[in-house]
C-alpha cells in the first residue's frame, strides 16, 4: 500500500506488488513487480522504486515487530505482461472460440 498511496516518486507509475521473496535471516528481500508501459517506462519505474527503498523500508519498520527491518530489492515480474500477450494472441488465432460452443447450438432468441 505504500507504493501505491505514499510514495511521491512521478516514475513509480502503473505498479503492482506481484509477490515478495524473504531470505530465511529476514534480512533481504525482493520484490516482484509488474509495471504497464513500454520497456523504457519499467525500468524508469524500477530506478524510481530503488530510490525509494529507505522509504519503503522505514515504513516496514513501523509496521512489523522484528530485529531486523529487511533491505528491499526490486525486480520486474513480467508475468502479467506474459499473460495478458497470450490472451490477445489466442483471442486473434481462436476468434470463434471466445463466443463460446454455446452460441453455435442455441441462438438467441427474438423477444
Amino acid at each position: 500500500m505504500a507504493i501505491l498511496t505514499q510514495v511521491r516518486d512521478p516514475r513509480v507509475q502503473g505498479v503492482t506488488v506481484t509477490r515478495v521473496e524473504m531470505a530465511p535471516d529476514m534480512r533481504n528481500a525482493t520484490v516482484h513487480v509488474s509495471v504497464m508501459g513500454s520497456p523504457a517506462q519499467q525500468q524508469l519505474a524500477l530506478r524510481g522504486l530503488a530510490s525509494s527503498a529507505g522509504f519503503l523500508q522505514s515504513q516496514i519498520a513501523d509496521r512489523i515487530d522484528s530485529r531486523y527491518v529487511p533491505r528491499l530489492a526490486f525486480e520486474l515480474d513480467g508475468g502479467v505482461k506474459h499473460s495478458i500477450e497470450i490472451a490477445r494472441v489466442l483471442g486473434e488465432v481462436l476468434p470463434a472460440a471466445a463466443a463460446g460452443p454455446e452460441a453455435k447450438d442455441h441462438p438467441q432468441e427474438e423477444a
